[in-house]
């Protein structure tokens, strides 16, 4: 019976693999391989995770491998949040291939919600009178920029133009 390290020498062969058990082999490896550098952890940590979504597992699948591979190549803080940056950005790229409609609009439904109470809490009644404008907004992303942009914005005209494209009128400073 082969040992998980004898699998070294196949590397190749579980990289061209689909079953998802390549992929457990292959986040232990990479913790052996990577156990005195973080930075190389983190690049081989990246990789299994892209790997996941380039090759298509369901969503259930992609998050229980990357838990598993979470808890194999652990990081520091600072690297962990580096990851989940880039993780993210993965997922932005993949969203619509692993985002069902339902979960699309739960999620837009939350962040109006988010928006609404934000926009109350900072420009009062006025405030609200963008909320028909912001609803027509189907892009969750762009949804999530509003709701940021929420705690930096001075005045209900710089939120506007996170949402409405700029147009090629000068505007006072």
């Amino acid at each position: 019976m082969p040992f998980l390290l004898d699998y070294q020498q196949r590397l190749p062969e579980l990289e061209e693999s689909h079953n998802p058990f390549a992929t457990v082999v292959m986040a232990h490896l990479a913790a052996i391989q990577t156990r005195g550098d973080r930075l190389q952890r983190k690049q081989q940590k990246l990789a299994l995770a892209r790997r996941l979504y380039e090759q298509g597992f369901e969503r259930e699948a992609i998050l229980n491998l990357l838990g598993f591979i979470d808890w194999m190549l652990t990081l520091p803080l600072d690297l962990e949040r580096e990851f989940k940056r880039e993780v993210e950005q993965l997922e932005a790229q993949q969203s619509m291939q692993y985002m069902t409609s339902f979960e699309r609009i739960a999620r837009m439904e939350s962040l109006l919600e988010g928006i609404t109470v934000g926009l109350k809490l900072k420009f009062g009644t006025e405030g609200l009178s963008l909320l028909p404008e912001i609803s027509r907004i189907e892009d969750v992303e762009q949804l999530r920029a509003v709701l940021t942009g929420l705690e930096t914005a001075s005045n209900l005209e710089q939120l506007r133009s996170l949402y409405q494209p700029t147009t090629d009128t000068p505007r006072e400073n």
